[in-house]
């Protein structure tokens, strides 16, 4: 309009999740940085009130309680009289472990903490992106969103679910105004391999283990992520969160976002290598990390 300046524009507003530590963190101070008016979730209500200690307007959200997800989606067009910006769906988890070994009450939870809670809390927020005429949906994926790796099968299947459902759901959204991204991180500096182990030990553990035929592979695996052997690709968490920017700042946001070597190297091979070839090549890598 004419005689209007960037004051004058409405603060942009944005819900994040997994906001207690590592990429949803950073990205939740980042954009506040940035003018944002942020709402930061987390699973834990010790981990909201550190977030409110830090001046952010903070609620519980738990992926694997749908009623909680509706009623912290309820709460933010509440307190925003309808209106959201953007959402960033980020917060997810792994369990290391054969797919063998994957008990399916701990694989369906994971999957209702991965993806089928990310689905509840996007369905929840579109009415009112749609009715702006504009929106941006981002959700936090990963280079195993499109490369198989052995022994993180179950983190596998929720994200390779969440990009066919993130590509589908960008056709249906077409002409809308809302835009659809994909960020595919690589190895990144966070809790994540500490909260990994800790599932193992909590759905797999030494029983489990002891009992599989992978066992040997386990106990080389959990010793090399227990000694913390850095990776020579990690980097951190701000990586992520330049390409979130980007995903709910310009004006052409991209369908995705590659961070890190690895996943820009993988992107490449699976588009060169026959299938029994990549399959080789992750072999490989996977033995090198025993």
């Amino acid at each position: 309009m004419p005689g209007t300046t960037a004051a004058d524009e409405p603060q942009r507003i944005i819900l994040i999740t997994g906001c207690s530590s590592g990429i949803g963190e950073r990205a939740a101070h980042i954009l506040r940085g940035r003018d944002w008016r942020v709402f930061a979730t987390a699973r834990k209500e010790a981990d909201v009130a550190r977030l409110r200690d830090k001046g952010f307007e903070s609620l519980r959200l738990d992926y694997e309680d749908e009623a909680g997800v509706l009623a912290a989606a309820e709460h933010v067009l509440e307190r925003t009289h309808g209106r959201l910006d953007a959402l960033f769906n980020n917060g997810a988890y792994a369990i290391p472990g054969a797919l063998e070994d994957m008990p399916s009450d701990a694989l369906r939870g994971l999957f209702e903490a991965n993806f089928i809670g990310w689905h509840t809390l996007t369905r929840a927020v579109i009415p009112a992106m749609r009715a702006q005429g504009a929106g941006r949906i981002v959700q936090c994926s990963s280079i195993l969103g499109f490369i198989g790796m052995p022994y993180r099968g179950a983190y596998n299947a929720s994200k390779y679910a969440l990009e066919g459902y993130s590509d589908t759901l960008r056709l249906e959204l077409a002409g809308t105004g809302i835009h659809v991204s994909l960020i595919e991180p690589g190895p990144i500096a966070t809790r994540f391999t500490k909260n990994a182990m800790a599932n193992f030990d909590r759905v797999i553990g030494a029983e489990g283990m002891a009992a599989s035929p992978h066992r040997a592979a386990y106990e080389k695996r959990l010793a090399r992520m227990k000694a913390g052997e850095p990776s020579l690709f990690k980097l951190s968490s701000r990586a992520v969160v330049k390409h979130l920017v980007h995903a709910v700042e310009s004006p052409r946001p991209r369908v995705r976002y590659r961070v890190t070597v690895p996943t820009t190297a993988m992107a490449v091979a699976k588009r060169l290598l026959t299938s029994r070839g990549l399959d080789r090549v992750l072999t490989r890598a996977a033995r090198s990390e025993e």
